[in-house]
């Protein structure tokens, strides 16, 4: 049994898998690719390879996909990383802020193509009501300098040391099997994907664990090459899906019902100046699916969202 896993959830990720796997390999981990019924050639990349291969037929949502990762994994510590995240350093920082008292995982440090590290994405504190409203009515884009915003996406932080953090990036992160299987692995109700790192982390912090941020781990990461795939519709309904769910699950009801209300009002501007940035009128429909999701939910709670989730 290898002392650590590496779950790598696909979906047509042909372009991508090949880098991602030799690295992954290279590290001696246990490795295993589940696939989230890919059309192109990404099972076929993966069989070159040799790697253990779940292929599931249809998309089974990636918090699905890591569940059943884990499931035929033995290791006592297992890595979550992206198909679009190329391992630039060994694991063994990671195992060893995951050894530390308390602790739960960690996560390392992505750099994008151009080997700048992701601040704003790599680490982020958990998302609070007023971390959503603000994001939801734009202020955040409008001030990215605002406080609550530099909070939220650990502008401030000194990266070049280990940090006590609330949220590492999913794409590259380190969970030790004993948590997982405490708080039961990722909530299978965000589908098919947005939040359910968010959830975990959440969930980590309820019990009094730890996470960790290790810049002595290195990946470089594309990003979002899944979500390039998704009509526009598609993407701004999961995602508004996933957050409504995490914020009925984990805020106040007068909370969830202030969220769906910024949703509801940040959504007009956004499919406006989206439309003529795109040039196109697909966000103005999908901004229409998300205010009639967030407008049922202001009025009637959380069961159309739950509904809409499964």
């Amino acid at each position: 049994m290898a002392e650590i896993g590496i779950i790598i959830v696909t979906y047509n990720s042909e372009a991508e898998i090949g880098a991602s796997l030799d690295a992954a390999l290279l590290t001696g981990a246990d490795v295993v690719v589940v696939d989230n019924g890919s059309h192109d050639r990404t099972i076929a990349e993966v069989a070159r390879r040799g790697v253990r291969l779940i292929a599931n037929p249809s998309n089974q949502g990636f918090a699905a996909a890591v569940n059943q990762g884990f499931a035929v994994l033995d290791s006592p510590y297992v890595l979550l990383l992206n198909p679009d995240a190329v391992l630039q350093s060994g694991l063994e920082p990671l195992l060893e802020a995951c050894d530390l008292p308390g602790s739960a995982g960690a996560g390392g440090r992505l750099l994008d193509a151009g080997g700048r590290p992701q601040i704003g994405f790599m680490v982020r504190q958990l998302p609070t009501p007023a971390t959503l409203i603000l994001e939801a009515v734009l202020l955040n884009r409008i001030w990215p300098d605002n406080p609550v915003n530099r909070r939220y996406r650990g502008l401030a932080l000194d990266y070049s040391t280990r940090l006590a953090v609330e949220q590492p990036a999913g794409a590259f992160f380190m969970v030790r099997r004993a948590v997982w299987q405490e708080l039961g692995g990722f909530d299978e109700g965000f589908f098919p994907l947005w939040f359910e790192d968010v959830d975990f982390c959440r969930r980590v912090a309820d019990r009094g664990y730890h996470l960790y941020y290790v810049p002595e781990a290195v990946a470089k990461h594309t990003g979002a090459h899944s979500i390039r795939r998704l009509t526009v519709e598609m993407r701004r309904v999961y995602w508004y899906c996933g957050l409504l769910r995490y914020t009925a699950k984990h805020f106040r009801p007068r909370a969830f019902r202030a969220v769906c209300l910024a949703i509801v009002t940040g959504s007009f501007p956004r499919s406006i100046a989206e439309s003529i940035l795109d040039r196109s009128l697909e966000p103005l429909a999908a901004y229409g699916k998300v205010v009639g999701i967030a407008g049922r939910c202001l009025l009637f709670g959380p069961a159309p969202i739950f509904r809409i989730q499964g």
